[in-house]
């Protein structure tokens, strides 16, 4: 594993509100490869705003049942926040069926990394880092938020010029998070049981990335916090749907 410096520039944008204040920030768009594993590297696309700065950071997780999508899934969010002035990297990482848990944590726990040790050059703050994910996404953010200390997540060497960086954040934004991996497994076989077909697909994703119903368990963020770890309670904003099928809300409730 070894961190490279390929870039490439998408776009520049810039809005302005209808009444013409400037209420929006011009920010530039580009990819970088973040984190290399063998031949294979992984990119993150970065949202700078233009602007005195330094900005806030928010790393931002894809969601995708954790097998699928990728950096570009939740473009509207990125730009949308990148408007208001916060620098925002969106990350790609492994997936099954080459690399099952917790590989995509330990992208992730590099990824948060990485961006704090370059958030000096990126016109960032450091001491000003949130991460933030959609559906499987926001599962990990939360997981990641609450042990940044894990060294199972932790496994992969400092970025270059990193030494002494963690991956704590100061805040979690997640958006429809599959908050217990557990329950949404048990929710989706009960519906398949009954003749439904909205929720088909989750079950082979559960079983490619968990293996188990253990793994689904040990890791979602309320079983975590029934146990008694000592974990990391950053600042959380939750945010789902009264009638979301995929995410059933006794799952937030117990959270």
């Amino acid at each position: 594993m070894k961190q490279s410096s390929i870039r490439s520039t998408v776009s520049t944008k810039r809005v302005e509100s209808s009444k013409g204040d400037m209420m929006s920030h011009e920010f530039k768009v580009e990819d970088v490869e973040y984190v290399r594993h063998g031949d294979t590297g992984f990119l993150a696309r970065l949202y700078r705003p233009q602007g005195a700065g330094p900005f806030p950071i928010v790393v931002e997780l894809h969601g995708g049942a954790w097998c699928r999508s990728d950096r570009l899934g939740d473009t509207v969010i990125h730009e949308a926040l990148a408007k208001s002035g916060v620098i925002v990297a969106a990350l790609d990482w492994r997936q099954p069926p080459a690399a099952p848990y917790p590989a995509s944590f330990q992208d992730i726990h590099y990824g948060i990394r990485w961006i704090k040790a370059k958030a000096k050059e990126l016109g960032g703050r450091a001491d000003a880092v949130g991460v933030a994910g959609n559906s499987s996404g926001g599962h990990q953010a939360m997981l990641i938020a609450m042990r940044p200390h894990d060294k199972r997540y932790s496994a992969l060497p400092n970025p270059p010029g990193a030494s002494g960086v963690d991956a704590t954040v100061r805040c979690v934004i997640m958006t429809s998070p599959v908050i217990d991996p557990l329950g949404r497994y048990r929710y989706a076989k009960e519906r398949k049981a009954q003749g439904k077909t909205d929720l088909l697909d989750v079950l082979p994703s559960h079983d490619a990335y968990w293996g188990t119903e253990a793994a689904m368990d040990e890791a979602a963020p309320a079983s975590v916090l029934d146990r008694g770890e000592k974990v990391e309670m950053p600042p959380v904003l939750y945010l789902q749907g009264t009638e979301d099928i995929a995410h059933p809300r006794p799952h937030l409730d117990r959270f």
